[in-house]
């Protein structure tokens, strides 16, 4: 086969893997009447044509396993971190050493590298503020005596892993 033949099946899969990704999301937020299943075909197609348009798609594939595995890390972490924050904040003896720490990311500067640093926000501790000139970013933590760079490094591989990228030794 020829690279533009697999490239044309690639896009066909990813617009309909798309489209129907957003057709779903569309049947469970409106709870659709039959009658109003039309109106969501449309805007899951308006949905797929902006999203082909802001984010081509490119050569990784998303692995599904390991994406369950980093949403269920992520939600395991979301609870442990947010009970360590809660404790460490309410507890008179506890002493929280903010400030920052600077993570040197191994993925390119770009969209998968914004959907980390995305992730890396939501979780209680962490927040990504900016990005030097030498593309580090600086992370604003409730606690700099903690290993932050090894744990994002860690939460950045399996993000890659789960998005088809290559895993680093980090």
């Amino acid at each position: 086969m020829n690279d533009a033949g697999d490239a044309g099946r690639m896009n066909v899969r990813s617009s309909l893997a798309r489209a129907c990704v957003f057709f779903g999301f569309w049947l469970i937020m409106t709870s659709a009447k039959p009658a109003d299943l039309p109106v969501g075909l449309v805007a899951a197609v308006i949905a797929t044509a902006v999203s082909l348009r802001l984010l081509p798609p490119g050569q990784g594939r998303v692995r599904p396993i390991l994406l369950a595995r980093l949403a269920l890390r992520f939600l395991r972490q979301s609870v442990v971190a947010g009970i360590d924050v809660t404790w460490r904040a309410l507890h008179p003896r506890m002493r929280l050493r903010p400030g920052f720490v600077t993570y040197h990311p191994q993925l390119a500067a770009g969209p998968a590298r914004d959907a980390f640093c995305t992730m890396t926000s939501l979780l209680p501790g962490t927040l990504p503020t900016s990005v030097d000139l030498d593309g580090d970013i600086l992370i604003h933590c409730l606690d700099t005596g903690q290993p932050i760079a090894e744990q994002l490094s860690f939460e950045e591989n399996l993000f890659a892993r789960a998005m088809g990228g290559e895993s680093h030794d980090g």
